[in-house]
């Protein structure tokens, strides 16, 4: 199966059938480079200090740099861009009644870094066998550099979101899904998927926002990375989708059953 591809003017119903369909999709250029440019000068420094990896998972010579809802405004546009959310949301909330950022983060894929091994995103919530029709998470990779074969694009086998679970893919399975510099990969938290092998001088530098169920527990804690002084200061919108809201009726409330926008509000 080929990795499905559309223009920018793509709606978010087709690119959502896309990820049923192939449990992937890349959407060309969707993000103009002058916004591109603003996201990576806002990250670059804290790109620069952040550590590499422990392991081979994370990558030894890789750099994951989080917390990007409060150190780069412009990081914004790209977390809550329409179409990208419209698809996530559309796949989803086939299963939950809302959604919510699961995670952001740099992955910054240095020379002549190894194969991340091949995975799904949902093994997260510590293997939990989740039914095979339910999608509950879709993360996305948009590229701040172009993504080659060479430079470690994210390696994907389309249609294997299908699959049996926990098994062990082979990288020779996995296609790249090479793209240029503001487009963004889409796929699903159980695609089988990983980080590619760079055997460049340069590093890939790819920008990863993940959506999820609201009734399950974030992967980077949102309340810490985005405190309510900060979310205050952000669009309120995107605040609830990080999760200052209720992910149903009775999930997310604080205090005496209050809202937990209107602990937000106090910083205002």
């Amino acid at each position: 199966m080929e990795l499905p591809r559309f223009g920018r003017e793509a709606s978010s119903e087709d690119v959502a059938q896309a990820l049923r369909d192939a449990g992937c999709a890349v959407i060309d250029q969707l993000a103009p480079h002058e916004l591109m440019d603003q996201v990576g000068s806002e990250l670059e420094p804290f790109i620069h200090a952040t550590p590499f990896g422990l392991d081979n998972f994370t990558g030894t010579k890789t750099k994951r740099t989080g917390s990007l809802i409060s150190r780069s405004h412009s990081f914004h546009q790209l977390a809550s861009h329409p179409t990208v959310v419209g698809a996530a949301k559309n796949v989803i909330c086939q299963t939950a009644s809302s959604m919510q950022i699961h995670l952001t983060q740099i992955i910054d894929i240095g020379p002549k870094a190894d194969p991340q091994s091949i995975h799904r995103d949902q093994w997260a919530w510590d293997f939990f066998p989740f039914p095979p029709e339910w999608e509950v998470e879709v993360s996305t990779m948009w590229a701040l550099t172009d993504f080659t074969e060479d430079n470690g694009a994210t390696r994907v086998i389309p249609g294997s979101h299908l699959w049996e679970d926990k098994l062990q893919p082979d990288f020779d399975e996995t296609i790249p899904a090479i793209m240029s510099r503001g487009s963004v990969l889409l796929y699903t938290g159980s695609l089988y998927h990983g980080g590619g092998r760079n055997v460049t001088d340069t590093s890939r530098t790819g920008v990863n926002v993940d959506y999820s169920a609201s009734f399950l527990r974030q992967e980077e804690n949102q309340y810490l990375a985005c405190p309510p002084e900060i979310a205050a200061s952000i669009d309120p919108d995107l605040a609830k989708l990080i999760g200052y809201s209720r992910g149903s009726y009775a999930l997310g409330y604080f205090g005496d059953l209050q809202d937990p926008m209107e602990a937000v509000e106090i910083f205002k």
